[in-house]
């Protein structure tokens, strides 16, 4: 296999430890879960047992909590480890275009939430909101394309995860393969979304403590000694390090066509990540309306410097010393499998921290790898259970018995990406050319999609057509290339910069110009209150089917006969006159109508006019979007501004880094990582500290109790 190394000769730690920390993590966390998930059912009136609270964690979650886990699904482990070994292949270049190809994703997405809860209030996925606009085709289609980018994010995560298990320790990569998302896919069915948000917090917490310690360890170290160090022995072995297409060969420079090309490819692989990837959307329709925007962009700002200071540091570092007797690998070189599968990393820690820093290593690759396939199993379970076997299988399903499909769902899903993972790694693939492969095969539902909610005018066949057609155009742009240039269409030609880069620009912009042609040969505008429809048809039934007595109650739309059905009566001040004009979105106004029993809610709906249907959100929330809807697009021109053109371009010249500039290049990129924990880490528990202090007293009530009574016996 060309993506495998020989770990007979040189292995960072025993397969008995490496089994027993996949297991042990996974135990560990599974157990944690399962008591917050208790707790939460116990003493905060959250209920993973219904579906609003499976999938969108009842549309509560606060600002710090958001940000948290969106940085914590964003942190994927190719930000580290990756990031290390393109800096080591290219220089100290690669670590800011990487940070600045994370943020501006995460921004985009900020506006992009805020826009749904203005147009479509009670969505769960982005799919139902393609359903509304384009019908059962239309949706077919993107669910394929979520599908398909869910599930080769997480497989390729995975797989990357299993190569690194193996070449640290020697484990088999099928057997870490299988371990790696075995916890997850527990901890995941049993707590649904909220879980998620509460696990990224811990991943993210114990990440980023490793992190920073990584790069301060490293830069410590005696055989480092420091930023002057370190800068000192990269410049003394420049001969030996010379890098082609960089300003002089040196790894100090900013002007490295490597690097710079690498980056773009990055930004539109990262962009087709977040934007198709339902895990992102649901974690913006489980906000609460003034938390997305603050959320994600407090995200955005925390995630550019984890690739930044760590990327730099260690890649850098390895550049030092990797010809030294304390790397591990000495005398042989490091080979571009070695640096391909991301191995640059761990050999840095085992030759200046040791053993321990190796199991940190581990702990650090189990909580990125897993905190990525958590949010995944989240989003493709939302699609399985809601998307396809609500709508089209079982429309009637009551509310007890999707929850039940959805913890279903994501084990079907764990079973099937381990399936992937296991077949990619047999196909040679690693996660250098994951990275080139995915935005041709994630971008094309780009534009269709950001176009679904700013642009009433594109048709139903413009959005059913534009993303096929760019997906192949994308991949005959990158094989021709590839056989153009390279003469062959096999992993290793296909593994070249500039046929990658040329797909990734097909594969994005061409939907874009397929769509607004076939949009112009049929005219039509939508009318964006048909949106709300979704919250009639969708939601007040759901509700409906949770809250009825018997199963035979869920589909009864006189919601006023039903028996033990308290949705009808009005919430807060909500005036029963308007029952749709509601603005607690945890829950639904009845229905008026006095529609015969048999009537199907969504028949009813759909006999509506659109002249009767009210916005739930009442007019000062709806200001208040609409407020945070500029911020979060201004928000995002000014971090594409600064981290893709006024940041980086000046720097592209005949430049090698001083002494005294490099040391303060590190040195901001470590204060932003410990920016980074206050804001993702601290800053959540203080925005919660009111949940954590009711789970506290509840906890220490139930206690008092509980021995009282033994006690007394």
């Amino acid at each position: 296999m060309s993506n495998t190394i020989d770990t007979g000769k040189l292995t960072l730690i025993s397969q008995g430890a490496a089994y027993g920390l996949l297991i042990g993590l996974g135990v560990l966390f599974c157990g944690v879960i399962l008591i917050a998930v208790k707790i939460q059912k116990l003493y905060l009136s959250e209920d993973s047992g219904k579906s609003e609270m499976f999938m969108v964690a009842n549309r509560s979650v606060g600002t710090g909590l958001t940000a948290s886990a969106v940085f914590s699904s964003w942190m994927w482990i190719n930000e580290t480890v990756l990031a290390a070994a393109m800096c080591y292949r290219y220089g100290l270049a690669v670590p800011l275009w990487w940070g600045s190809g994370l943020c501006f994703q995460i921004a985009l997405m900020a506006a992009l939430g805020v826009m749904a809860k203005i147009r479509v209030p009670y969505a769960h996925t982005s799919l139902e909101i393609v359903r509304m606009r384009y019908g059962k085709i239309g949706h077919l289609v993107f669910i394929v394309l979520n599908l398909v980018n869910n599930v080769f994010g997480c497989a390729s995560m995975i797989m990357t995860g299993s190569q690194l298990i193996y070449g640290v320790s020697g484990m088999h990569f099928v057997a870490a393969t299988i371990l790696i998302p075995l916890g997850v896919v527990l901890y995941t069915a049993v707590g649904g979304l909220k879980a998620t948000f509460l696990t990224d917090f811990l991943h993210t917490a114990i990440a980023l403590i490793l992190i920073i310690y990584f790069t301060l360890a490293v830069l410590t170290n005696d055989a480092i000694g420091g930023l002057g160090g370190l800068y000192e022995k990269v410049a003394a072995t420049a001969s030996e390090n010379y890098i082609s297409g960089n300003y002089e060969g040196s790894v100090l420079t900013f002007k490295s066509k490597g690097a710079i090309i690498w980056g773009l490819i990055l930004k539109f692989g990262n962009l087709a990540l977040v934007v198709m990837d339902t895990a992102f959307w649901q974690k913006s329709f489980a906000t609460e309306v003034k938390a997305t925007v603050p959320g994600y962009n407090i995200a955005a700002l925390a995630v550019f410097g984890i690739p930044w200071g760590i990327g730099t540091v260690l890649g850098l570092t390895a550049r030092a010393i990797h010809n030294t007797p304390i790397f591990p690998t000495y005398p042989d070189p490091l080979t571009d499998t070695e640096v391909s599968m991301g191995m640059v990393m761990p050999y840095v820690i085992k030759a200046l921290i040791g053993d321990g820093g190796i199991v940190g290593f581990f702990i650090l690759l189990f909580m990125a790898i897993t905190s990525t396939v958590s949010s995944s199993m989240i989003a493709v379970s939302s699609i399985l259970s809601y998307d396809i076997y609500k709508t089209y299988l079982n429309p009637q399903v009551t509310d007890k018995k999707l929850v039940k499909v959805s913890h279903l769902t994501v084990v079907i899903h764990g079973v099937f990406i381990t399936g992937i993972s296991i077949a990619l790694n047999y196909g040679g693939a690693n996660m250098t050319w994951i990275g080139y492969l995915r935005p041709v095969i994630s971008c094309p539902g780009i534009i269709p999609v950001v176009l679904t909610l700013f642009w009433s005018r594109q048709t139903r066949l413009a959005a059913i057509i534009s993303p096929i057609l760019g997906f192949f155009t994308g991949l005959t742009v990158w094989l021709v290339t590839a056989k153009t240039m390279y003469g062959a269409v096999d992993i290793a030609a296909t593994s070249n910069q500039y046929p990658a880069l040329y797909a990734a620009i097909a594969s994005f912009f061409s939907p874009a110009l397929y769509s607004v042609l076939l949009s112009l040969y049929k005219p039509y505008t939508f009318d964006w209150r048909v949106f709300l429809r979704i919250e009639l048809q969708d939601e007040a039934k759901l509700h409906a089917d949770s809250d009825s007595a018997t199963p035979n109650d869920s589909g009864d739309e006189n919601t006023e006969t039903s028996k033990g059905n308290e949705i009808t009566k009005p919430v807060g001040n909500t005036p029963t006159e308007k029952p749709i004009n509601n603005n607690d979105p945890e829950r639904v106004g009845g229905i008026d109508e006095k529609a015969p029993l048999k009537t199907p809610p969504s028949l009813a709906v759909e006999q509506q006019s659109l002249d009767d249907i009210q916005h739930p959100f009442d007019e000062a929330t709806i200001k208040e979007l609409y407020r945070w809807l500029k911020i979060a697009i201004v928000f995002f021109v000014v971090i594409v501004l600064v981290t893709i053109v006024a940041w980086p371009l000046p720097l592209y010249r005949d430049y090698i880094f001083t002494k005294s500039f490099f040391s303060g290049w590190v040195t901001v990129a470590i204060i932003w990582q410990f920016g980074a924990f206050g804001a993702v880490v601290i800053y959540p528990l203080y925005d919660g500290r009111h949940e954590i202090a009711t789970g506290a007293r509840g906890i220490w009530n139930s206690s008092r109790r509980y021995f009282g009574k033994r006690g007394a016996t």
